[in-house]
């Protein structure tokens, strides 16, 4: 359905969660998929189980960011799409937040897909071709919820960098847009606990939660040369779950 034969993609926070799902529908749909991620376990074993390959990074540091492309196009010859997935979501009240854990959220979440869009755009500007797509998230942008004001900071701000990001490269080929996921069913939504996912559930109108495997086809979608003239957009992956006016449009 998508033309991503012969693409080569890099999946960020590919190790687990909503990067292995991108990762994995990236694969299937013929995609050259490099998975980077900091945590070299869990990412040589998920390159292993889907078809692709490992790079230890640290997409917090500008250098790593910049090696990362330049080992991919050297040994790949090219790039043609970025997944800036990385992200991290621990809960922390407003009134107890440190800003230690502000700045960490913020550099983890936003510096991140600033720092690997402008090593990526170096060489998609060379072939005039490029697909961007960043997993934000409906809460920040859309929503809200107790305990996460320095996520949600951080998602909206990816939103804010993409809309000016995408202007600048539109000319030269590139797209840059992103995935908004409500609640996916990935190991950090499970450590919240069965009450919040009973609670997340039940606000959605599916009356479920999403699966990685969601997002990864969402991110195919962007990532496709059939999206060329769609730039600067969001796309909510979420079962309908920011719809209703009140939990009594769901009873």
């Amino acid at each position: 359905m998508f033309e991503l034969q012969d693409q080569v993609a890099i999946v960020t926070g590919g190790a687990k969660g909503i990067g292995r799902g991108i990762a994995e529908a990236l694969v299937e749909a013929g995609a050259t998929v490099v998975i980077a991620d900091i945590d070299v376990a869990a990412g040589e074993a998920t390159a292993g189980e889907v078809g692709a390959t490992f790079e230890r990074t640290d997409v917090t540091s500008a250098d790593d960011c910049r090696a990362l492309v330049a080992r991919v196009v050297e040994r790949l010859g090219r790039l043609d799409v970025l997944c800036s997935n990385t992200g991290i979501y621990p809960q922390a009240s407003l009134a107890e937040m440190t800003v230690e854990q502000w700045d960490r959220m913020q550099a983890v979440n936003a510096r991140s897909t600033f720092l690997m869009v402008q090593a990526a755009i170096e060489p998609m500007r060379r072939r005039r071709y490029g697909r961007v797509v960043i997993t934000s998230s409906i809460t920040g942008p859309v929503t809200g919820f107790p305990g996460w004001s320095h996520y949600g900071a951080s998602k909206a701000a990816q939103l804010g960098f993409m809309r000016s990001a995408a202007i600048e490269v539109a000319r030269d080929g590139i797209t840059i847009n992103a995935v908004m996921p409500g609640n996916i069913l990935t190991e950090g939504l499970r450590e919240q606990g069965d009450d919040y996912l009973r609670q997340m559930a039940a606000s959605v109108p599916t009356g479920t939660l999403g699966e990685p495997r969601d997002i990864g086809t969402a991110a195919c979608f962007l990532a496709s040369s059939e999206a060329r003239f769609i730039t600067g957009q969001t796309l909510i992956v979420d079962g309908g779950q920011i719809l209703p006016e009140s939990p009594e449009a769901l009873a």
